[in-house]
């Protein structure tokens, strides 16, 4: 079969034969793939620098983990991969897999889980969050921080506040439910400053932080204490794209009502993965499939892999492989 093959640590997948994968318990089917978002988790496991990424076999590996196709018996499903996804078959739990509705796309699907994962379970299982809340996103120009407004905007927030350093995307993320922007090309101290009058006037209950480094350091300096009785704050880290490590003062921590926490792979438990796959999926699927969401996608063929594979895709879309 077709597929995407890393055959050297830090080099680009290279199309290529592949051999098919076998399903080694009856548990696990073949999938037919249509259709694979290309994700930062997925650069990440292929290049060996993400933290669940496995060590690379000698004879090469299909990179992806997760992929919209068919079943034997023609449904279209998503599914997670046990066996990489960006070829034409792959390898599944049939136990573990989540029907398609009508009126949405391969293409479509296959952007979103990934970016659903990493807003739904944060917000709601990190952070809680309840109709009426104040959410800070910090990155909200990506992908994952545009469907993270919209689904912080369907689970009833009151007011959305992003970061971004994108110009060209304000307008497209105001359209999108977020209510304010602070452009990140501003100095630290004009950012901290507008960061410290809207926690005043409309205080920030959940901040969602898709990437961490010197722009988690000024928001957090923002919501710094001075001794006063203060707004608790659910901080829940998501992503590292502007850095892997912080300095955090520990006086920060003991002068604000703050919980810190993290979202990602061996952070959620059985019981939250069960429930993405059970009802926040399904619910978010159907919501695109009515165009309540909106998905903002780029298309290439399989066979262009290796010279997409590092492209910049523009102003917030998500790469997808069809097959």
């Amino acid at each position: 079969m077709k597929a995407a093959v890393v055959y050297k640590k830090g080099e680009s997948p290279k199309y290529a034969e592949f051999a098919e994968p076998i399903p080694q318990n009856d548990n696990e089917i073949l999938l037919l793939v249509k259709a694979v978002a290309i994700t930062n988790l997925d650069k990440g496991k292929a290049s060996g620098k993400h933290y669940s990424s496995e060590n690379h076999n000698e004879n090469g590996f299909v990179v992806g983990s997760d992929a919209i196709g068919l079943l034997e018996n023609g449904t279209r499903v998503y599914a997670r991969g046990i066996t990489g996804t960006i070829a034409e078959k792959t390898i599944i739990d049939k136990n573990i897999l989540v029907p398609l509705p009508e009126g949405i796309s391969n293409t479509i699907a296959a952007a979103m889980p990934n970016a659903v994962a990493g807003s739904a379970i944060a917000l709601k299982f990190r952070a809680g969050i309840k109709p009426g809340e104040t959410v800070l996103i910090n990155g909200g120009a990506g992908f994952t921080g545009q469907m993270a407004i919209q689904i912080a905007k369907h689970y009833g927030a009151k007011r959305i506040i992003v970061t971004a350093r994108n110009e060209k995307t304000f307008q497209k993320l105001l359209d999108l439910g977020a209510d304010e922007i602070i452009s990140l090309k501003q100095d630290d101290e004009t950012i901290i400053k507008k960061l410290k009058e809207i926690h005043l006037n409309t205080p920030i209950d959940i901040v969602l932080d898709y990437l961490w480094g010197h722009t988690a350091e000024l928001i957090l300096s923002a919501l710094k204490g001075n001794g006063s009785f203060t707004h608790k704050v659910r901080y829940v880290n998501i992503g590292s794209m502007a850095g892997d490590a912080i300095q955090l003062s520990a006086g920060i921590l003991r002068s604000v009502d703050i919980q810190l926490s993290g979202s990602g792979l061996g952070s959620w438990s059985k019981e939250e993965l069960k429930l993405l796959l059970s009802e926040i999926l399904p619910e978010m699927f159907l919501l695109a499939a009515q165009n309540k969401i909106k998905v903002d996608i780029e298309e290439v063929k399989l066979i262009d892999i290796e010279q997409m594979w590092n492209a910049d895709v523009s102003d917030g879309k998500r790469l997808v492989i069809t097959i």
